[in-house]
């Protein structure tokens, strides 16, 4: 009894990927840790993720997977300090072993479900003495104390340290829904709204074309807005254009939708030839038709091609200039973003200015946020829950040193 009386302790607010790494890594010989989950189970969000397969990190080298983040130089320390690398060794650690896909992401080995990974992090949090308050929900403060609500009751804890893991607004069936954005900013910590990531864009597609070609794929492509090029695939919709082709360049499509009320994506239908290559095919095949060429001897696809003569008037269609710049860099205009409910992630939560390099709040001492709920923004492929992860090992190793 006395030693538990002279252990700090620490609430952890959530129950996802950087809560229970978090829990899993502080020193339970120096805090007495507890940890709060409004729903009646942990990783709700962490389980949808992993449906059909759970991409849980990428294998790339730490420098080109520290690139693929907005704010990089804030998600670098977190990556230095717990790498993928780092991670797939932990995993191993508490019995996940895991292989690496042909899209160079990571997976747990064939056979591994989900919910077994979960249970295994669970365990893990068992052995290092955490205790589980479920059914609890966060609404604010009282002072300096945390309440909580239960089944109708108001619970007040007050523990030395306080770490925040809410989430984002995406998936709200999980509990993820960043009601809690207002709270925070009624405490003088700066926030920036929530907006979707890794989401649906919206397309006003000509209506004969999506008729046709509606849950179509473009593959072996590249998308470009500004700067940034992806390869990858994308999924046509009634709706718009999403998939993992088109997901890293949110970010970009976003700003620009800001800044012009529409955004513009640039698709390379052929990587592998060059427009002065398919000009040479064109021109240089009478006996073929225009179709023909571009269906036999360039080889489109049928919806590739349908996708560019449907865009194209009888003049341009019959240009190869121009039909080789449209296999090139076939503009496609994005107006409006998906629903944040149905987008993978989002950006927004606290404003990274509101904390310091150890994710500590600056008006709040003793108080730290970790996770999705703070504005950074990562493309699908394992970087987002590897970011999480890192957040909660660091800020572990930081508290177990103070």
């Amino acid at each position: 009894m006395e030693e538990t009386k002279l252990k700090k302790t620490i609430a952890i607010i959530g129950g996802g990927a950087s809560a229970m790494m978090l829990a899993c890594s502080l020193d339970s010989t120096k805090y007495s840790i507890a940890l709060y989950e409004k729903n009646k189970a942990l990783g709700r969000k962490f389980l949808v993720a992993g449906d059909g397969g759970l991409n849980i990190t990428h294998s790339e080298n730490k420098d080109l997977f520290i690139e693929r983040y907005r704010n990089a130089a804030f998600i670098k320390p977190f990556l230095n300090h717990f790498s993928n690398t780092d991670f797939i060794h932990w995993l191993q650690s508490i019995g996940i072993e895991t292989f690496v896909g042909s899209s160079k992401r990571v997976f747990p080995v064939k056979g591994i479900k989900p919910i077994q990974v979960l249970k295994a992090i669970e365990k893990k949090m068992t052995q290092n003495k955490v205790s589980l308050f479920y059914n609890h929900e966060w609404t604010g403060w009282k002072e300096n104390n945390l309440l909580f609500q239960k089944g109708g009751q108001t619970i007040e804890v007050k523990p030395d340290i306080t770490v925040f893991a809410l989430g984002g607004a995406s998936w709200k069936v999980t509990g993820s829904h960043g009601n809690w954005l207002d709270v925070f900013a009624q405490k003088g910590i700066a926030t920036v709204p929530f907006s979707p990531s890794n989401c649906a864009f919206k397309v006003d597609w000509k209506s004969e074309f999506i008729q046709e070609h509606h849950g179509k794929a473009l593959k072996n492509a590249s998308f470009r807005c500004d700067q940034k090029i992806q390869k990858g695939e994308a999924t046509i919709t009634q709706f718009g254009i999403e998939g993992s082709g088109v997901y890293p360049l949110s970010d970009n499509i976003r700003n620009q939708l800001i800044d012009n009320q529409k955004a513009v994506i640039y698709v390379d239908f052929k990587l592998e030839l060059s427009e002065n290559e398919l000009i040479h095919i064109l021109k240089n095949d009478p006996k073929l038709s225009v179709k023909d060429v571009l269906l036999k001897r360039i080889k489109l696809t049928k919806t590739q091609y349908d996708l560019i003569k449907s865009y194209t008037t009888k003049e341009e269609y019959l240009s190869p200039q121009f039909v080789a710049n449209c296999i090139k860099y076939f503009p496609i205009e994005i107006t409006g973003l998906g629903e944040i409910d149905e987008a993978i992630s989002t950006t927004g939560g606290i404003d990274l200015t509101a904390v310091t390099s150890h994710l500590e709040c600056k008006h709040a001492t003793s108080v730290f946020c970790i996770g999705e709920m703070l504005d950074w923004d990562a493309p699908t492929g394992g970087y987002l829950l590897q970011a999480c992860f890192s957040m909660g090992n660091y800020l572990a190793s930081y508290l177990n040193q103070k």
